[in-house]
């Protein structure tokens, strides 16, 4: 039982940073980050190719590096992790897993200390689908054996089979991001000379669900400029002469960018895109979205017709004539990105999500607020 005058927690995934901070380590981040100043103490327990021999402190709370040894069908794999997760469990109240990684699966259902316990549950396993068949009665004894499920989004937890099953003790709290730093002026300019103005923005790794093909046929079909920011894409061809691919960038540049547009597409097409931070960076700077309906956050953070446009999924078509729709109608494209800030603001920040999170720490270890604050 808790009796310690902070509460501490530990934090389980396969990668984080330094090494990633995309994703699921940025939301663990802002958790962490957030909270540190509120009564929790917060540890990171993850795998690194080249780990450090002692802990890492990242902003504010610590990181911990166990060895990866093996990575298989995007599975980090790890046999130090083990003793490593044990030791730290001794001092912490509750562990929060991030799913879907099935060797935190085993550490939870082999710790040596049975530590209060949420997770989680950012995606379904999707393209892996027979390994995810031959790992789905380890998913099962892991969900059944954690206290609380957190889904992202209403929309996933109504779609997904797997939370559908677990619906009794899932509960829904947004992802969240800090408010916005100011573009640079200097950045402004560059990118301005660079790829001018009032074009398409698209801003994530060029991964197989993101829908890279459906865009490029889209901006064929519009002619209207896209600018695609990220890494890979080397396998995508025949690139129309109105889009461009500038790579990844830093934050600082990407705020630019967002500044410069004319508003952020995200063409995912499957499951794979469980919520979509691009999706609420751009909405938090003010700017209307096009997204598509695959039933899960992205609907939940772009409402058609009042934030942005959502499409059919993997239909070039629609894409094009949601482009040319707010292309078209600039005073409405300029309503739906104020519709679009204050619904970041209403549901999207990082200090809301972050204190939904403490809320649901002190119900599962059974403390009041007061004995933490």
């Amino acid at each position: 039982m808790f009796s310690s005058s902070r509460l501490r927690v530990l934090h389980v995934y396969k990668t984080y940073l330094p090494d990633n901070c995309t994703g699921v380590p940025r939301v663990i981040y802002e958790i962490a980050e957030q909270l540190q100043g509120g009564g929790v103490e917060t540890q990171v327990l993850c795998l690194s190719d080249t780990p450090s021999d002692t802990p890492i402190l990242t902003g504010s709370h610590i990181t911990h590096q166990a060895k990866q040894d093996l990575f298989i069908a995007s599975t980090g794999l790890s046999v130090s992790v083990f003793r490593r997760f044990n030791a730290l469990i001794r001092n912490v109240d509750l562990v929060h897993y991030h799913f879907p990684w099935p060797l935190a699966d085993l550490l939870h259902l082999t710790a040596m200390r049975k530590v209060p316990s949420i997770v989680t549950y950012h995606s379904d396993v999707v393209k892996q689908r027979v390994l995810g068949w031959l790992y789905q009665p380890l998913q099962r004894c892991f969900l059944n054996s954690v206290d609380r499920i957190v889904a992202t989004s209403p929309q996933y937890a109504s779609t997904s089979g797997v939370l559908r099953r677990f619906a009794s003790k899932t509960t829904v709290i947004p992802i969240g991001i800090a408010d916005r730093v100011p573009p640079n002026d200097v950045a402004i300019r560059s990118w301005l000379n660079r790829v001018g103005k009032d074009f398409f923005l698209f801003v994530g790794a060029l991964r197989y669900y993101k829908g890279l093909p459906f865009l490029l046929e889209a901006a064929r079909m519009s002619g209207l400029p896209v600018v695609v920011v990220g890494g890979g894409g080397r396998h995508l061809i025949d690139v129309p002469p109105n889009v461009v691919f500038v790579g990844a960038v830093s934050d600082e540049d990407k705020e630019a960018l967002l500044s410069l547009c004319r508003g952020l597409i995200l063409p995912s097409h499957l499951r794979s895109e469980a919520f979509g931070i691009a999706l609420i960076e751009a909405a938090r700077a003010g700017k209307p979205l096009i997204s598509c309906e695959i039933g899960t956050g992205t609907t939940f953070v772009n409402i058609h017709g009042e934030t942005g446009l959502v499409a059919p999924p993997a239909d070039p078509a629609a894409l094009a004539e949601a482009m040319i729709r707010l292309a078209s109608a600039p005073d409405a494209a300029a309503q739906m990105g104020e519709n679009a800030r204050r619904r970041y603001e209403q549901l999207f920040t990082a200090g809301d999500m972050a204190q939904a999170y403490k809320a649901l720490y002190l119900d599962v270890v059974g403390i009041s607020t007061r004995r933490v604050d």
